[in-house]
């Protein structure tokens, strides 16, 4: 059975090797006892209420794996549906820490579909079943009908310390578009639309935009004013932005969220383009 997640308690003492088959989490009742800073004992109390109320299933969260060396008999494993319920009745500042560790890391199943640890990326084996996942997400992201500002937002999210609510990813998503809007022709997303719409104009002066007739949404989109020229530069900035994403997993280099910052502004200058400050 893989084990592939440390969780550590925000004090830096607990460090506990997690379980994980069949896609979720297993622990012993000693390890949950370690976990919350309970007795096993007050775990095992917890185990029974939740299978008494029939809030789980016993045959379908409890299970054996392996034997160990040290005991006659092979301990039973609970898995992440039980191991939270026993989180929640827990009254403890690990109980805490632990549901805070858990959402962050399911939340980041769902996105990525997968999570790994900084110790576990230093062994081989591990570090390069990662990239070889993180190369799939780039070529899905690049081969994706989603636009070229939430391309370049998708690449980030990769990033190996990605947080959604950091206020460094709210700063990047939230000025990432004005700042290749900058790069192409000199004015943000808000400026570039308010020169170019003009009710003197075919089509109020739109360039491109979905379907035959314009909406009041069409009106509202940057890129729906921008030159054959303009976008085409614009495509490249974000292909260039790609090819370097799938050039660092192939060459297995890890990239935190404030490379990636540093990394789109280097392209920009890179390409002689003005860069927004």
């Amino acid at each position: 059975m893989d084990q592939i997640i440390i969780y550590k308690s925000e004090n830096g003492k607990t460090k506990l090797q997690v379980n994980l088959k069949d896609e979720t989490v297993w622990l012993t009742q000693e390890q949950m006892a370690i976990l919350f800073g309970k007795a096993k004992s007050t775990i095992n109390e917890h185990i029974k209420n939740i299978y008494k109320e029939n809030e789980l299933i016993e045959t379908e969260t409890m299970q054996k794996f392996g034997n160990s060396e040290f005991q006659q008999k092979a301990p039973f494993f609970y898995n992440l549906d039980v191991i939270i319920s026993v989180g929640y009745r827990v009254k403890s500042l690990q109980g805490t820490q632990f549901r805070k560790w858990a959402t962050e890391r399911i939340r980041e199943y769902i996105v990525k579909g997968f999570t790994m640890d900084d110790d576990r990326l230093k062994q081989e084996g591990a570090r390069s079943r990662y990239f070889e996942e993180l190369l799939q997400r780039i070529r899905d992201i690049r081969s994706s009908e989603r636009n070229f500002y939430q391309k370049v937002t998708d690449i980030y999210s990769t990033s190996i310390d990605y947080k959604n609510d950091a206020e460094i990813t709210k700063l990047f998503f939230a000025t990432v578009q004005n700042k290749m809007h900058y790069a192409v022709h000199g004015k943000t997303a808000a400026e570039l639309i308010s020169e170019r719409v003009d009710s003197e104009k075919p089509l109020l002066g739109l360039t491109n935009f979905k379907g035959n007739y314009i909406t009041t949404r069409d009106i509202g989109i940057a890129k729906n004013y921008l030159s054959e020229n303009e976008l085409k530069q614009l495509n490249l900035i974000v292909t260039l932005f790609l090819d370097f994403a799938e050039l660092q997993a192939t060459n297995g280099r890890l990239m935190k969220m404030a490379d990636w910052i540093e990394k789109l502004e280097s392209f920009l200058k890179i390409s002689e383009k003005e860069i927004l400050t």
